[in-house]
C-alpha cells in the first residue's frame, strides 16, 4: 500500500534530456525532466502523442540511453553503468507491460509467466508456484493451461501483467496498457493492475489517454516543453 509519508523512491528522473538528430539539426524530446516514483504508487502519464511518453519510459526502463541526467533504480545510478549492468538491472527490477501483450503464442498462459523467471535462474518448480498465484490472483486461475490464442483480450493483457511483475521488480512501465481493449475491459485490466500494485508494493508508470483510469491513479503527470509537469 502506497505510504506518501513513509514510502521510499524506487526510480528517480533528474535532468534528463534526449534528443534526435533531424535533417542538419536536432528534435529536442525531453528537456530536463524529472520524475520521482515512489514505492506503491501509481502515476499516469497523461500526454498527447508525439510529446515523448514512449521515450520516457524508454529511458526509465534502461532500454534508451539519455543525451544527459540520471535515472536511479532504487538509490543506484546507472548513466555510466556498462550495458550488461543495465540490462542486469533492467530483468531484476523493472516490469514492462506493453499496448499489445507479445506474449509468445506457442506456450500457455502459466508457461508465459514461467519463462522470465526460469530465465533469470529460478527451477521450474519454483516459477510455476509463482506464476500460479500471480495468475490466480489476477482471476484467471482456470485459465492457466491456455494459449494466447484461446484467451479474450483482457485475459492477454492480464497475463502480460504477471510476466511483467514475475521476477518482483521494483518498478512496473505500462504504455497504454488499456489501449485495445473495450472501456469494460479496459476498467477490470486496470483495476487488477491497481490492486496488484498495492499488494505488492511496486512503484507504477502507466501512459495513458484514459483520463477516467488516470483520475484513480494517485498522481498524474504530463509533458510539456519537454519537461514533467504534475497535474491537478
Amino acid at each position: 500500500m502506497y505510504d506518501s509519508e513513509h514510502a521510499q523512491p524506487a526510480l528517480r528522473l533528474s535532468g534528463v534530456e534526449r534528443r534526435y538528430a533531424q535533417g542538419s539539426g536536432t528534435l529536442d524530446i525531453l528537456k530536463g525532466a524529472d520524475l520521482t516514483v515512489y514505492e506503491g504508487q501509481t502515476v499516469a502519464l497523461v500526454a498527447p502523442s508525439g510529446t515523448g511518453k514512449s521515450t520516457l519510459l524508454h529511458i526509465a526502463g534502461l532500454l534508451e540511453h539519455q543525451d544527459a541526467g540520471e535515472v536511479l533504480v532504487g538509490e543506484k545510478p546507472t548513466a555510466g553503468l556498462s550495458d550488461a549492468e543495465r540490462t542486469r538491472i533492467r530483468r531484476l527490477d523493472v516490469g514492462f507491460v506493453y499496448q499489445f501483450h507479445h506474449l509468445l503464442p506457442e506456450f500457455s498462459a502459466l508457461e508465459n509467466v514461467m519463462l522470465p523467471q526460469m530465465i533469470r535462474g529460478l527451477s521450474k518448480r519454483e516459477a510455476s508456484k509463482r506464476a500460479k498465484e500471480l495468475l490466480s490472483y489476477l482471476g484467471l486461475g482456470q485459465r492457466l493451461e491456455h494459449r494466447p490464442g484461446e484467451l479474450s483480450g483482457g485475459e492477454q493483457q492480464r497475463v502480460a501483467i504477471a510476466r511483467a511483475v514475475a521476477n518482483a521488480p521494483r518498478v512496473l512501465l505500462a504504455d497504454e496498457p488499456t489501449g485495445n481493449l473495450d472501456p469494460r475491459t479496459s476498467a477490470h485490466v486496470f483495476n487488477a493492475l491497481s490492486q496488484l500494485v498495492e499488494a505488492t508494493g511496486l512503484a507504477a508508470i502507466i501512459a495513458t489517454h484514459n483520463l477516467d483510469l488516470a483520475a484513480q491513479m494517485h498522481r498524474r503527470v504530463t509533458l510539456r516543453e519537454g519537461q514533467v509537469v504534475e497535474m491537478a
